[in-house]
């Protein structure tokens, strides 16, 4: 029997003894939690072009980003536009000044539509007077009823921080959506 224990790795339960076997799905219990998720839709008063122009360089990730997540790109980055198989390695201070290193490879992109990497999907849509811009963000945290008691307490009030900021900081780089208000969701 094959239990998944992380991204892309398993655990032969047939090769461990007798004893182990309960004790090993028992731990692979508690490490596996619920994927939650995060949709944030906003409307832009902009040309489709110039939303990818600004969206698909990542260095601009930098602009969006709260200063008290100390966000970095921590490899070098080759070109102003994502492309498929971009690697990009950052490093980020998301709780209590802990610093977390992480790396997204863009596996799709669509140009003027949507590019796809490992936490995110971005969409960008043409309406009447701008571009809906849509994020989705699936994740799952750790320790399964430890992970999910900081998700109650601090990973969803963070998540709220961070896509508020965003949500402003694109207002004040690209103007308002009149009558325009933040949409976001997290489950």
């Amino acid at each position: 029997m094959l239990l998944p224990v992380s991204i892309g790795r398993k655990v032969n339960m047939n090769t461990l003894g007798p004893f182990f076997q309960p004790l090993s799905i028992c731990f692979v219990v508690l490490l596996v939690g619920k994927i939650h998720y995060l949709k944030s839709v906003q409307n832009i008063p902009v040309t489709l072009e110039e939303a990818w122009s600004f969206f698909s360089d990542p260095r601009n990730l930098l602009k969006l980003t709260p200063a008290f997540l100390n966000l970095k790109i921590t490899n070098q980055l080759f070109g102003d536009e994502v492309y498929a198989g971009q690697v990009m390695t950052y490093t980020v201070k998301p709780l209590f000044g802990m610093s977390v290193s992480w790396m997204t490879e863009i596996t799709h992109v669509e140009r003027h539509k949507r590019f796809i990497d490992e936490q995110r999907k971005g969409h960008f849509k043409a309406i009447n007077g701008g571009v809906e811009m849509t994020d989705l963000v699936h994740y799952r945290l750790p320790f399964n009823f430890l992970g999910e008691i900081a998700h109650a307490v601090t990973v969803r009030k963070k998540l709220t921080e961070i896509f508020t900021y965003r949500y402003f900081k694109i207002n004040e780089l690209f103007g308002d959506w009149p009558g325009s208000t933040m949409r976001l969701q997290i489950e």
